[in-house]
C-alpha cells in the first residue's frame, strides 16, 4: 500500500520530514499489531473472514478520517469503478494468502518473505506498464530475491538437514503468492492514481474486499468467540487507521525519505514474535531479510536520485522570467 500513499500527497501541506517519518513508523506500528491480531485469531476463524473484519472496520475509521479533513464528498467521488473492483479482486487475494500465511509461520519470516512484494513491482511495472528498468534495479531486485531464497530455502528444501514439514511449506508458498498478488495490487494502484484519489482508492478496496470475502462464506465461516471477535474487530480499526496514518505521512516528507522506514516493520516483527509468540527467528531469517531489506534500500536510493535529476532538468528547461 506504500504506493498509493507515495502518489497520494494530494492537497500538499507544508514540508515537514520529521512529522511524515513519525507518522509513517507510527502506520508501521500500527499495522503490526493488525497482522498479531490475526496471527492470534488465526487457529480460531479462516483467512476470508479474517479479510472481512480487517476490510469492513477499516471502512468506519476512513470515513471519520475524511469528515474530519472535510473530503468526504470529493474524497469518494470515482468515475472508475471497474479499475477500482480489479485493484480491491487483486488486494483482496493478497490479503488472504498473507493471512493464511500468519497462521502457518512465524511472523518474523512472513514479514521478511513479504519484503518480496517492492521487489517484485519493478518486474511487473516493467511487464505491464512498460517501465525503464536499467541495470542498477536489475541488480537490486536480483539480490532481494537471493535474499527471498535464503529465507524460503528451509522450508521448501532439506538443506537444513532436517524432514521439510508440510505446513511450514505450504505456509511459505502461500506467503510468496501473497506477496505476488500484492505486488500486481500495487500495479494496478499505479494506474488508478493517475486519474482517482488516494481516498478514493483506500475507501473503495476496504469496501470491494469487504464484499469479496463475503464469497469465502460457506467455506468454513465461524461465530467466533467474545475475545476472538474483539481481536478481529480491533484488526479492522487498526487496518483503517494503519491507512489513515501512512497516507497522511506521505503529505509531510517526500516518499525518498519516508519509504525506507516500512522495514522497521521487521524489527517489531523480531520483538513480537519472540515476546508474544514465543518464535525465535532462525540466522537463515534474519540474514536473508538483511538482504532484502538492503535490495529495498538500494532501490529506494536510486529513485530518489532519478527524482532529484528529473527535477533539475525540468527546472532548467523551465523559462527563467
Amino acid at each position: 500500500m506504500s504506493n498509493l500513499a507515495e502518489r497520494g500527497a494530494q492537497g500538499a501541506m507544508a514540508a515537514n520530514p520529521l512529522r511524515g517519518i513519525l507518522l509513517k513508523l507510527g502506520s508501521v506500528a500500527v499495522f503490526m499489531t493488525m497482522a498479531s491480531l490475526i496471527k492470534a485469531s488465526s487457529d480460531a476463524v479462516p483467512p476470508g473472514q479474517a479479510v472481512f473484519f480487517r476490510s469492513a472496520f477499516a471502512i468506519p475509521v476512513i470515513l471519520v478520517w475524511l469528515l474530519a479533513t472535510r473530503g468526504l464528498r470529493s474524497g469518494l467521488a470515482t468515475e472508475n469503478f471497474l479499475g477500482h473492483f480489479w485493484r480491491g479482486l487483486v488486494g483482496t487475494v493478497a490479503m488472504g494468502f498473507g493471512f493464511a500465511g500468519l497462521g502457518l509461520l512465524p511472523l518474523p519470516e512472513v514479514t521478511a518473505i513479504g519484503y518480496a512484494a517492492p521487489l517484485l513491482v519493478v518486474v511487473f511495472a516493467a511487464m505491464f506498464l512498460g517501465e525503464t528498468v536499467r541495470v542498477f534495479r536489475i541488480f537490486s531486485v536480483a539480490l532481494g530475491f537471493a535474499g527471498v531464497l535464503i529465507i524460503l530455502s528451509p522450508r521448501l528444501t532439506a538443506v537444513s538437514g532436517g524432514e521439510i514439514d508440510t505446513a511450514e511449506a505450504l505456509g511459505a508458498v502461500v506467503v510468496l503468492v501473497g506477496a505476488v498478488f500484492a505486488a500486481l495490487a500495487q500495479v494496478f494502484v499505479r494506474r488508478l492514481v493517475q486519474v482517482e484519489r488516494v481516498s478514493a482508492i483506500v475507501f473503495y478496496f476496504s469496501v470491494n474486499s469487504a464484499l469479496l470475502s463475503l464469497i469465502s462464506l460457506p467455506f468454513g465461516w465461524v461465530v467466533p468467540d467474545p475475545v476472538t471477535a474483539l481481536m478481529l474487530v480491533a484488526a479492522g480499526l487498526f487496518g483503517g487507521l494503519g491507512q489513515v496514518l501512512l497516507t497522511s505521512s506521505y503529505r509531510f516528507a517526500d516518499a525518498s525519505v519516508i519509504a525506507p522506514f516500512d522495514y522497521a516493520s521487521m524489527l517489531l516483527a523480531l520483538a513480537i514474535g519472540y515476546l508474544i509468540f514465543g518464535e525465535v527467528p532462525t540466522w537463515g531469517v534474519v540474514g536473508g531479510a538483511a538482504i532484502v531489506v538492503f535490495a529495498g534500500i538500494l532501490i529506494i536510493w536510486r529513485e530518489g536520485r532519478l527524482g532529484l535529476a528529473r527535477d533539475r532538468q525540468r527546472k532548467a528547461m523551465t523559462p527563467q522570467g
